[in-house]
């Protein structure tokens, strides 16, 4: 396994399963990816003729970067901000048999599941998602986590536990009629200027994190974020629906220019957090301007 062509061509391979379980554990592609990379590069550094197990060692070096990811500072990750142009008709889910097309659905994680997961502790997330999602056997996880077989059992089961009674996949947020519905109705309350229409729409604990570029802004609760948002109905009068990150949103267009996004993360039916994005700078790099067609 000194073969360094050898040693590449498994390691892409072992590539989407180990962007698949980073994924899962991160919730974004941009982390994803790095930890691969990274992955990657820790492998490429190491004495690979005395690995036993290649995948088992893969699977340990990845889920300890997200680890690592997820303990830091960067825990608090930001969107990728990737801007597409609302679809105008829904995907055929057929079309997922094409391989790309698979790859594309399956960066979507289930936004549902992902609000629920950042309610565990890292060790709690890695433990579920190894041994529920991956069937990484508690041994391994033992090995990533630095614990016992039965710790790692137990984080495990708090886990899975406390996402007992999540909501399932389908309640995810899609950008098809579920999400433009929330798009819609969202922009309707706050041009009206309707409180009580804007309450319904949130979360009680919703959160809404703004970045102006210079500054930043975090708003917690529905009442103190819908009343701000009833201040807001010139913004909404210039808005469009487009895709953040493959999920609902709006950019705020005005003379020509993309102002603003908005992005909506959505659970049961009501947003539990809203990112803005208002830095322009930031914004022309996102793809926005292109994807409401200026």
């Amino acid at each position: 396994m000194t073969d360094e062509n050898s040693l590449a061509e498994r390691f892409e391979r072992q590539r989407p399963r180990l962007r698949a379980i980073a994924l899962q554990l991160l919730g974004s592609n941009r982390d994803a990816d790095d930890a691969v990379q990274e992955t990657w590069l820790r492998l490429a550094r190491s004495d690979a003729a005395s690995i036993e197990n290649l995948d088992a060692w893969l699977t340990t070096v990845v889920s300890r970067i997200c680890l690592d990811i997820l303990g830091s500072a960067r825990s608090r990750r930001e969107r990728a901000w990737q801007v597409e142009r609302w679809p105008e008709e829904p995907v055929d889910p057929d079309a997922w048999a094409d391989p790309e097309q698979a790859a594309l659905s399956a960066d979507r994680v289930s936004v549902a599941l992902l609000v629920v997961l950042d309610q565990l502790s890292p060790a709690e997330r890695i433990a579920f998602v190894l041994h529920d999602v991956f069937a990484v056997p508690f041994t391994e996880i033992a090995r990533t986590l630095d614990r016992s077989p039965d710790a790692v059992r137990q984080l495990a089961s708090r886990a899975r536990h406390r996402l007992h009674g999540a909501p399932p996949a389908e309640d995810a947020p899609s950008p098809g009629a579920a999400g433009r519905a929330i798009v819609s109705a969202w922009l309707t309350a706050v041009q009206e200027g309707d409180f009580r229409a804007l309450l319904s729409l949130l979360s009680d604990g919703a959160v809404l994190y703004a970045d102006y570029g210079t500054t930043s802004e975090t708003l917690r609760g529905s009442a103190e974020i819908a009343g701000q948002a009833t201040l807001a109905a010139r913004l909404a009068a210039h808005s469009q629906p487009v895709l953040i990150d493959g999920l609902p949103g709006v950019a705020v267009v005005h003379n020509g220019r993309v102002l603003s996004l908005m992005a909506f993360t959505v659970a049961e039916g009501r947003i539990v957090r809203l990112d803005v994005l208002a830095d322009l700078a930031r914004i022309a790099d996102t793809g926005a301007t292109e994807a409401v067609g200026l």
